[in-house]
């Protein structure tokens, strides 16, 4: 039985380090936020082009400054804290020597620097990969493997690394002195056997394809499992006190599927992020595509099916500063962000953005070929701007029911009900839309922070304050407004999402080609 009620005191102290800042939140048992801090950060610097990189000490120092503001502006909340748990962006590389200290740059997720695939994948294995299918793909993992990368680039770092971590497991290092981490953040081009969550074994084929050594990986613990205690000197530079144990959780995109309450695969969660994704929580391991394998999900012995849009909702700052220029100076004389006057600017844009469809490739995902490219058809002259920017939407949207359907035809569970997290997820245009498409009401969970309330989940079911995660879930997460599929729109959508949208990229695919062969780009390493 949970023992949570209205009276319950306790909180947990959840950090979570996204893309775009690090929040600090206390959030009681009833899955109230109770107080939270948010402290923007600068996503990445760039030395090269295509490179995204951060120093590891300013994420520690904004996430200290974060904690520190918390703490103080709540200090009779303090003694209530029970636990402490973290969540971070994915994929965000650190090599630390033996002190946990950071010996170069992070490699942000977002970073676009390939390895030499020539130097690790031998030629007589490639005619054997390409007759069956895989050799692009096995390929591209090698390349985007951050750690091969440093191996050919800087074996002087390679050599001196203690620890190649997460960005999660950074933080744990520094706030309870452990090399340890959540099976949950293991997302990103690591020696991981993603159906034992643990590493792989000694003579699994990725220890050829990542040139990583085991002893230079962290230890691994399931979600709401014990990372360690906070350090005296980790509480001296937080504000958190010395001694609380802090919990696995998992990644950000996780927390959010968690924190929505999506714990079965009846539950489609859509997260409008920088990246937009559909995701199930499924108990059963299962690959959307050959060699892709499911994320580790924020529930022990679960598994996240993603198909992801990765420049998502990134699309919409894109409008904003290249069309958004009005709305931009409006909100900054009414003080308010200027996304909330797109909405307006598109009510009278009726569903199908007459005609105009937009397939939101902006940036390739894995599931895609390198080449492939964005692209709008059916302008005509009565399109303007928000005829533009619904159809942002709009594309968004078939792009993640698409992804739907391939997720039930691999699971075999058909989606019942839509959790909508995320930045995008404020937008009530976004939100109506979102149940056209799918046909299905699309629910706004009851807090915009679900990445730090799954986050939260996690810690309370390792402190034992619910006897299990349904009851968590069930405890901690409630639902906001639904939004109702209308009908009309409903048929319209259903009609150029079949017939038109999901034919435009094979037909446009081999212009992509040609476009890149004539232009470079994008290149083709």
């Amino acid at each position: 039985m949970s023992q949570s009620n209205n009276k319950a005191k306790e909180s947990i102290l959840s950090i979570d380090a996204g893309t775009q800042s690090i929040r600090a939140a206390l959030i009681d048992l009833n899955g109230n936020i109770l107080h939270i801090v948010k402290t923007p950060i600068q996503p990445y610097f760039s030395e090269h082009p295509g490179w995204a990189e951060q120093q590891p000490d300013y994420y520690w120092e904004v996430l200290c400054k974060t904690t520190g503001q918390l703490l103080q502006q709540q200090d009779q909340l303090k003694k209530d804290i029970v636990g402490v748990t973290l969540t971070t962006q994915r994929a965000t590389m650190i090599n630390v020597d033996e002190n946990g200290k950071a010996l170069r740059p992070a490699i942000i997720w977002l970073d676009q620097r390939r390895a030499d695939a020539s130097k690790i994948m031998s030629n007589s294995l490639r005619p054997v990969l390409k007759a069956v299918g895989l050799l692009e793909t096995l390929e591209g993992v090698i390349k985007e493997c951050e750690a091969n990368w440093i191996c050919q680039q800087q074996p002087d770092i390679w050599k001196k690394t203690h620890k190649f971590l997460h960005l999660s497991g950074f933080f744990t290092h520094r706030l309870t002195g452990e090399f340890v981490d959540s099976v949950g953040n293991n997302i990103g081009y690591l020696p991981f056997n993603n159906k034992t969550y643990q590493w792989a074994g000694k003579y699994d084929f990725k220890w050829l394809l990542f040139k990583i050594e085991r002893e230079k990986l962290p230890d691994l613990v399931k979600p709401s499992e014990i990372l360690g205690q906070i350090t005296k000197k980790a509480s001296s530079e937080t504000g958190i006190p010395e001694g609380l144990p802090v919990f696995a959780a998992g990644s950000d995109k996780g927390c959010e599927i968690l924190g929505s309450g999506c714990l079965t695969p009846e539950t489609g969660c859509l997260s409008f992020g920088t990246i937009a994704t559909f995701d199930v929580a499924t108990p059963k391991y299962v690959e959307l595509r050959p060699m892709i394998p499911p994320y580790p999900a924020c529930v022990p012995d679960a598994y996240y099916t993603e198909v992801s849009i990765f420049r998502g909702f990134w699309m919409v700052s894109w409008f904003k500063e290249e069309f958004g220029l009005r709305e931009c100076q409006l909100a900054q004389q009414k003080d308010q962000a200027p996304e909330t006057l797109f909405d307006s600017l598109i009510q009278d844009v009726p569903a199908g953005s007459m005609g105009l469809m937009l397939q939101p490739y902006w940036t390739p995902g894995r599931e895609l070929d390198s080449f492939a490219k964005g692209s709008v058809i059916g302008f005509g002259d009565v399109h303007n701007r928000a005829h533009l920017y619904r159809a942002i939407l709009e594309g968004l949207v078939y792009g993640l029911r698409e992804g739907g359907e391939l997720t039930q035809r691999k699971t075999k569970v058909p989606v019942k009900r839509l959790k909508v997290s995320g930045g995008g997820s404020q937008s009530d245009a976004a939100m109506q839309i979102t149940a056209d498409i799918f046909g299905m009401a699309a629910e706004r969970p009851h807090t915009f922070e679900t990445s730090a309330l799954g986050a939260a989940i996690d810690a309370a079911v390792g402190l034992k304050l619910y006897s299990d995660f349904p009851s968590a879930v069930s405890g901690m997460t409630k639902t906001g407004r639904v939004f109702e599929p209308i009908v009309a729109n409903q048929r319209i959508y259903d009609d150029l999402y079949k017939k038109v949208y999901l034919k435009m990229y094979g037909r446009l695919r081999p212009l992509f080609k040609e476009i890149r062969d004539i232009t470079g780009y994008p290149s083709a390493d």
